[in-house]
């Protein structure tokens, strides 16, 4: 029994040898054959484009970078981004150290075709582009422009951010300004046009109006107060502040937001060149393009602008003109 267990520990103590040795052998094969492939290979990118190989580049993210830089349009002034037909393919592979990369290449198969897209900004005049310019700052101070001149559309005036793929002519800030300013129109009064219930002035509006809030008239039309530096083109009505203003008729709002000395203003077009203002609001109710009803809430009163108190500034208009609302209200 003892010789048997000494032949078993013996065949065991051989085969863990050969096992020994067999693993050695491995071993260093795999680091001859490591060595071999740092000897004589290069790892590397494959490169395709579109299903087709291109070439091989050893840096992978230092020219996507390169390309994406191209894509961006950070090359070329007032370009927006470049499209190119497809974005390459990477594969790590081994390559032969005789074989050398082509990253220059790369890139010119990639970008030959890129399409520009160029960024610019539309000067809109009552939503239909009249001027552009090169950047937003130059497209605000055109209108800002207009504002302190006071032209008869800059509630009409907006900005549009645009892409193209051709670049369009662009004008200069004080060009932009001279075509796009319109005078107001001059209001011809009669003597007696700004007296207290007078009918002289008097234009047929077509519809009827109703009180937009109850109060106090505190300024008639036509007045020439101390707080402002023009004749008066409505009435203003005092009341609380948050007081809701009701429309004098129904119409469509052509202008809700901050307008300069009317500080926040809606304006409603009710056809046939009639429209109503009301401004000096502290909270504004409805947006451009809204249509009310007679009697619809559209804002409140309040004290914004060139106001010395809360009230509403009611106008009445046709075709441009203002007329005494007092002719058609209160």
């Amino acid at each position: 029994m003892g010789v048997f267990k000494i032949s078993i520990l013996k065949k065991i103590a051989v085969t863990t040898r050969k096992s020994i040795k067999l693993i050695v052998l491995i071993f260093l094969s795999a680091i001859i054959l490591l060595a071999l492939v740092v000897l004589f290979y290069n790892p590397t990118y494959e490169v395709s484009l579109n299903g087709e190989v291109i070439g091989f580049t050893s840096n992978k993210s230092k020219l996507q970078e390169r390309i994406n830089d191209y894509t961006s349009g950070n090359e070329e002034e007032n370009v927006a981004f470049i499209q190119v037909d497809a974005m390459p393919t990477y594969k790590l592979c081994l390559l032969k150290k005789d074989i050398n990369t082509n990253d220059d290449e790369i890139y010119s198969k990639v970008t030959e075709n890129g399409t520009p897209y160029y960024k610019y900004y539309a000067i809109t005049d009552d939503k239909k582009e009249k001027f552009y310019v090169s950047s937003f700052k130059e497209a605000e101070k055109v209108i800002e422009k207009l504002e302190d001149k006071d032209s008869a559309n800059q509630d009409e005036l907006g900005i549009v951010e645009k892409y193209d793929k051709k670049i369009k002519k662009f004008t200069s800030v004080e060009k932009c300004v001279a075509k796009l300013y319109e005078e107001k129109p001059v209001v011809v009064y009669s003597s007696n046009a700004y007296s207290s219930g007078s009918s002289s002035g008097y234009v047929s509006l077509g519809i009827n109006l109703i009180n937009p809030i109850s109060g106090t008239i505190t300024s008639r039309y036509g007045s020439n107060d101390s707080v402002r530096d023009h004749t008066h083109a409505g009435i203003d009505i005092g009341a609380p502040t948050g007081t809701s203003i009701k429309a004098a008729a129904a119409g469509t709002v052509t202008f809700a937001g901050w307008s300069g000395g009317y500080g926040y203003c809606v304006k409603l077009d009710h056809g046939n060149g009639v429209t109503t203002v009301y401004a000096h609001c502290s909270q504004l109710l409805v947006s451009s393009g809204q249509s009310v009803s007679q009697g619809s809430i559209i804002a409140k009163v309040g004290s914004t602008g060139n106001s010395t108190g809360p009230h509403l500034h009611l106008e009445v208009r046709k075709n441009g003109i203002t007329y005494n609302p007092q002719n058609y209200v209160y």
